[in-house]
């Protein structure tokens, strides 16, 4: 989440007319994150967020991302749920970009996870990937392995302090193009399962925010993008019991064939490519009258190192 187009009180008023959920009392940027801008938003009847769609988020998959997230919501999936206007709409526009307002998910993320923590993230995960199977849209991973040259090429030439990181990247991505798997079993992950976007209340999980980047795609690269995001401490170094954990509560709903698990390391190290490539994108080309902070792509570069020392992780 971040803040890259701003709304004035009058016109966020006026917009809420066009919904049942009472009048604006106030409303507050969220800064976290770095994709669409998001308000939280407190009306007469309660506190709601605001989503308006910038960048990779194409107008055209908003349908498969809400109904989704319906779906998910009437399975009893602990997600927010969108909310629909006077006229039954639940994407419209707002400063001439679309919009959705979301209901607001009790919790807050836990900067610092415990083994606890990660095995219910695992556990919430294998739930959305054991409910998704009969979910009727598809969308592509438009971040998916056969992307990541092109966005690797709007990075070149760019900036000098890269050099080394540069070449690094290249390297992999021919080991990429040779190597990733094309046969695991796939369906409907959600995509982005970092620490801004899981929300607990009291230790227990209270549910999963941003489905923005959700796709069908393999299972097990979702579940390498989880652990990249929650075993690694800032120093970066690596949590054997976070790991584990997140194994343990993913497999007590799904369990992960031999394959899988097979190809798990490389999974691991595409999935820090992934988040290596586009965090070095949004620094070089960063908006710079947007509030939000550029996330810094070495600590993805150190963890990308750490796979590449350690091919294999143990069950």
């Amino acid at each position: 989440m971040a803040v890259y187009t701003s709304v004035t009180k009058k016109n966020l008023s006026l917009f809420l007319e066009n919904y049942d959920i009472g009048a604006l009392k106030d409303f507050e940027g969220i800064l976290e994150g770095v994709e669409n801008t998001n308000y939280k938003i407190t009306t007469s009847q309660g506190v709601y967020i605001l989503t308006i769609f910038e960048k990779r988020v194409l107008e055209s998959e908003l349908p498969f991302f809400i109904k989704l997230q319906n779906y998910l919501f009437d399975k009893n999936i602990k997600c927010p749920h969108p909310i629909k206007d006077r006229k039954g709409e639940s994407i419209n526009t707002l400063e001439k970009k679309p919009c959705v307002i979301m209901s607001f998910l009790s919790g807050k993320k836990i900067n610092n996870p415990t083994a606890n923590h990660c095995y219910q993230v695992g556990e919430q995960l294998a739930n959305i990937h054991q409910h998704t199977k009969h979910f009727s849209l598809t969308r592509q991973n438009n971040l998916h392995q056969k992307f990541w040259r092109n966005i690797f090429e709007k990075c070149q030439n760019n900036n000098n302090q890269y050099n080394g990181v540069l070449e690094t990247i290249e390297t992999e991505l021919q080991y990429f193009e040779k190597y990733w798997p094309n046969d695991l079993p796939k369906g409907v992950i959600h995509g982005d399962v970092f620490k801004d976007n899981v929300f607990f209340v009291n230790g227990s999980l209270s549910g999963f925010i941003d489905f923005y980047f959700a796709c069908n795609e393999f299972y097990a690269y979702e579940l390498a993008i989880c652990i990249n995001a929650w075993c690694f401490d800032k120093s970066t170094t690596f949590d054997q019991a976070k790991y584990k954990s997140i194994l343990l509560g993913y497999e007590t709903l799904r369990t992960l064939s031999p394959k899988e698990f097979d190809k798990l390391p490389i999974l691991l190290r595409g999935a820090t490519m992934r988040i290596l490539l586009t965090r070095l994108h949004d620094k070089l080309h960063h908006q710079k009258e947007a509030y939000v902070t550029p996330k810094d792509p070495m600590e993805y570069f150190s963890i990308l190192k750490f796979h590449q020392k350690n091919p294999s992780l143990s069950k």
